[in-house]
């Protein structure tokens, strides 16, 4: 290559760096447009409603304004509830399809980020061109005075004006800057997607926790409830013989022993219900564990006292409650995504500036691909300005601040649910309580009666009239009290649900996710649900 050829093209290289450089360093220094993300502020009360309430159970089980377990289900003390979660984690199919949602948002992150960067494309192709030189030739009336040339002359332009077959490679690249910060908001915006898709996993993690306690309880309970009325159906027949060997020595009649199989059969009619909750109760377990039904009756058919409740439920203040709460912290999240949102539409009414670029060999001979003389390129800047969009971009900038403000107002609305979810549970819970106080004060009473009337009745001082009615009453006191205790434990199982914890101790655990695109699920990624996300 000449000397003057190499110095020009130094001399051009260094332009095209300087420039380069000029142009990135005013990218890296460029401001993004729209609004900056600030946490909403939202003013809780000092304590929830209900807590100044008197309770008036006594030995009831009290809120305190301390911070909640993230463990809450260990406070019934029962291993093989925690057990029953533990598993549910693992299995649970919904809480799979959460973490995949997250795997999602992440690579949209990854997406929006690769905007920053150049993009570079390789390209080889081969073509046959006929470029129409004797056409263009013949119309101006030079071909007639080609002719008088030399032989040799002649002979080139005969090749020139045959068809080519022409070889290229080449490199592309382009590199659009991000001068007012339209991709920065982009990247801004994923990040709070993906916080967003976070704390959705881990909304689908309290509740299935949740539901996995309220299922365990509610078997414990259909369990307690049958084993209740089974008493009472053994009293029933007892009382029931008693009558029958009154009949037969001439004490009772005949319509006492009727009334006595009557209040039996009454009893057994009642047993169905609650062994279907049973049975209901184990197969839905099995499937929240991700299980076939009936795969954990071997393990639950067994009867097991309800667990006691605790003695005291840390609440903690509503203040606390909107950092806790998993669907605020995605309403929260979901404000921080509008809002970047809002930046992304603005930075399209400004001009956008690429550096393009393009180097390769062409020739139409292959074997000359490699030498120097074959190549080619170009290099410089571009600058698009949206002159005319038809209103389509400012339109776009008012429909992201409209979206802006519907986040906004959800997520107020979001923290006043989540205050109302936990004074309403609070309220069940604490009413609740009363209601088996009294319940249990009820049946203690009508266990006397009965036995009084029972008594009477076996002394021939009352009539029979009175031992089933006070039979009746108690074996409706019983069952009322069982049901009373079961909805007791499931509205502090709503009541911890509604404080928004559990989901904790597993932020920065990976999970296994899966696949089912062969016979049968098996494992294909795992995820990191942490739940800050890094910018």
């Amino acid at each position: 290559m000449p000397e003057h050829t190499k110095l020009n093209t130094t001399r051009k290289l260094q332009k095209t760096r300087f420039f380069t450089l000029s142009l990135m360093a005013i990218a890296l220094t460029a401001c993004s447009v729209g609004p900056d993300y600030q946490k909403p502020q939202t003013a809780t009360p000092g304590a929830f409603n209900d807590m100044s309430k008197p309770k008036d159970a006594d030995g009831a089980s009290v809120a305190l304004p301390s911070e909640p377990n993230p463990l809450w289900w260990k406070a019934f003390n029962d291993p093989q509830l925690d057990s029953l979660v533990t598993r549910a984690i693992a299995g649970n199919i919904s809480l799979q399809q959460a973490v995949l949602r997250i795997a999602g948002a992440r690579e949209q992150v990854t997406q929006a980020k690769g905007a920053w960067l150049p993009s570079v494309q390789g390209n080889a192709k081969v073509t046959r061109q006929q470029l129409g030189l004797k056409g263009i030739l013949d119309s101006s009336g030079a071909s007639s005075q080609l002719n008088d040339l030399s032989p040799e002359a002649s002979g080139a332009i005969d090749t020139a004006t045959r068809p080519v077959d022409l070889y290229q490679g080449s490199f592309d690249a382009s590199w659009e800057l991000d001068l007012f910060g339209g991709t920065r908001r982009q990247v801004e915006a994923a990040n709070a997607q993906t916080q967003s898709s976070i704390e959705q996993r881990n909304d689908a993690l309290v509740s299935l926790e949740a539901e996995v306690a309220r299922a365990y309880l509610q078997l414990r309970g259909a369990q307690s409830i049958t084993a209740s009325i089974q008493t009472q159906i053994d009293v029933a027949q007892q009382t029931l013989d008693l009558t029958q060997n009154r009949q037969q020595n001439g004490l009772s009649p005949q319509l006492d022993v009727e009334n006595a199989r009557a209040q039996l059969g009454s009893l057994r009619a009642q047993l169905p219900q609650y062994q279907a909750q049973e049975r209901q109760a184990m197969n839905g377990l099995a499937v929240l564990l991700g299980q076939t039904p009936g795969s954990l009756d071997g393990e639950l058919a067994a009867p097991k006292p309800m667990p006691t409740l605790p003695a005291a439920v840390p609440v903690g203040v509503p203040s606390q409650l909107a950092r806790r709460r998993p669907d605020v912290r995605k309403a929260e999240a979901d404000l921080h995504a509008a809002t970047a949102n809002i930046g992304v539409s603005v930075a399209q009414l400004f001009p956008s500036i690429s550096l393009t670029g393009q180097f390769g060999m062409r020739n139409t001979d292959a074997s000359y691909l490699d030498n120097w003389s074959s190549h080619f390129y170009s290099v410089g800047p571009s600058v698009t300005v949206p002159v005319f969009q038809g209103g389509r971009l400012v339109s776009s900038v008012h429909l992201s601040r409209a979206q802006q403000a519907n986040a906004a107002l959800n997520y107020r609305q979001t923290v006043l649910t989540a205050l109302q979810d936990v004074d309403n549970a609070l309220v069940s819970y604490r009413t609740d309580q009363d209601q088996v106080s009294g319940l249990d004060q009820t049946t203690e009473a009508l266990q006397t009666a009965f036995d009084l009337a029972s008594d009477s009745y076996r002394q021939g001082l009352s009539t029979f009239i009175n031992v089933l009615d006070a039979q009746r009453q108690l074996a409706q006191a019983h069952q009322q009290s069982a049901e009373a205790k079961v909805k007791t434990s499931t509205d502090l199982v709503s009541l911890y649900k509604a404080l928004g914890g559990g989901w904790e101790p597993y932020q920065n655990v990976d999970l296994p996710t899966y696949t089912v695109f062969g016979p049968a699920a098996t494992p294909d990624v795992k995820v990191k649900t942490t739940s800050g996300v890094t910018p």
